[in-house]
């Protein structure tokens, strides 16, 4: 994504002033409260790591499930606290929501306007207005939302493309292949993910967003999505097997695969092959996939009459981890946002939102325009 100006955030307004914790620039660990414990459990074994602490203290532990939630604190040493408890408490200026998407834009209001930064997860939510509306007012507010999936920055991964597309002069992306499975026999339990209206072409939705934004972040503004899914082994109501198409108005075609059937011990790889108008980039492809932690990015161009590979690297991290470090230094430096943060998370929900139209119809659908439509970022220039 190309680097654009930070705008200037305006003060926080009285009411926040008076409950915003000042962040000192050497204050570390920062304290930090986790709500929803269903997959916030396994953030929490994360912030406990070493590397991690020196980052952030978990200093309260909120869900619904009360029993859960009081395990969880006795086991890490903190206490348990409601949602308003957090939102009152001056003394935690961080929040990690990681509740089910349907209207999480509106937990993260009351937590902005309550002066907390805010991590969360992806999906980050299903209304796509509603998730533009919230990250636009976090930035007035002076208050940071990072999510794992579009990260504010560029990840290691795409940063690296974009500069082989430079390097190399790649041209123009083309077309982008993408897969993300592994192997779950789910039961219904009730829960969101068994409502087809919360979790649309459940894969897609749940593991195929991560490429859904790789994609928004490639090629830009979506025109048109078609999606297929099936049912094989999953007992929720909701699919396990899924494809979805995507046609960008630049041209460029996409197809995401996204399956919980699968298992050949590579689960979440994020496979993807782009082509470019002279070369193809893989990422985490082919019987190597990827090397242990580690993302794997290979280069193929023509050369001399003959194809060969003229990048291969191993990267530390790729898309869809969750950025603790870029998060702390931000809180910690008042690092904004980019100002069209808001519009790349609401462009991936708004291909969510025709990918659940295309599910109850069957048929190819038309992405809803946004008010002010993704700029041309520099990993889509020739």
């Amino acid at each position: 994504m190309s680097k654009m100006p930070a705008p200037v955030l305006p003060a926080l307004i009285p009411q926040q002033r008076a409950k915003a914790k000042t962040v000192s620039k050497t204050a570390s660990p920062l304290p930090i409260a986790i709500v929803g414990l269903g997959f916030g459990t396994w953030v929490v074994r994360s912030l406990e790591k070493p590397e991690q602490k020196q980052r952030f203290n978990i200093v309260a532990l909120c869900d619904l499930n009360a029993p859960l939630a009081s395990s969880l604190a006795a086991e890490i040493g903190c206490r348990t606290a409601s949602f308003e408890e957090i939102l009152a408490d001056t003394e935690i200026p961080v929040v990690g929501i990681f509740t089910g998407p349907a209207g999480r834009a509106d937990l993260v209001r009351r937590a902005i306007r309550a002066g907390k930064h805010v991590m969360t997860t992806k999906p980050f939510e299903r209304d796509p207005a509603a998730a533009r509306d919230v990250l636009e007012e976090a930035a007035r507010l002076g208050r940071l939302v990072h999510i794992n999936s579009p990260t504010p920055e560029l990840p290691p991964d795409l940063a690296r493309i974009q500069k082989w597309q430079k390097t190399h002069s790649l041209g123009a992306p083309l077309a982008a292949h993408f897969s993300c499975y592994a192997r779950y026999e789910e039961e219904a339990d009730g829960k969101w993910l068994d409502d087809p209206r919360l979790c649309p072409a459940a894969p897609i939705f749940r593991l195929g967003i991560y490429l859904i934004n790789d994609a928004i972040r490639i090629f830009g503004e979506p025109e048109e999505v078609y999606v297929m899914t099936s049912r094989l082994f999953t007992k929720r109501p909701t699919p396990d097997h899924a494809q979805l198409s995507i046609r960008f108005q630049s041209g460029a075609l996409a197809t995401i695969f996204a399956s919980f059937c699968v298992e050949d011990g590579d689960s979440y790889r994020n496979e993807l092959t782009l082509n470019f108008e002279r070369g193809t980039i893989y990422r985490n492809a082919g019987p190597e996939g990827r090397s242990g932690a580690f993302t794997r990015l290979a280069l193929v161009q023509k050369d001399n009459n003959a194809s060969k590979i003229v990048e291969d690297e191993l990267l530390s991290s790729g898309s869809g981890e969750y950025d603790w470090e870029v998060f702390h230094r931000s809180i910690v430096h008042e690092i904004p946002v980019p100002h069209d943060y808001p519009s790349i998370v609401a462009a991936g929900l708004r291909v969510v939102e025709a990918m659940a139209e295309s599910e109850l119809t069957g048929q190819p659908t038309k992405v809803s325009p946004d008010r002010t439509p993704l700029s041309k970022f520099e990993c889509i220039t020739a």
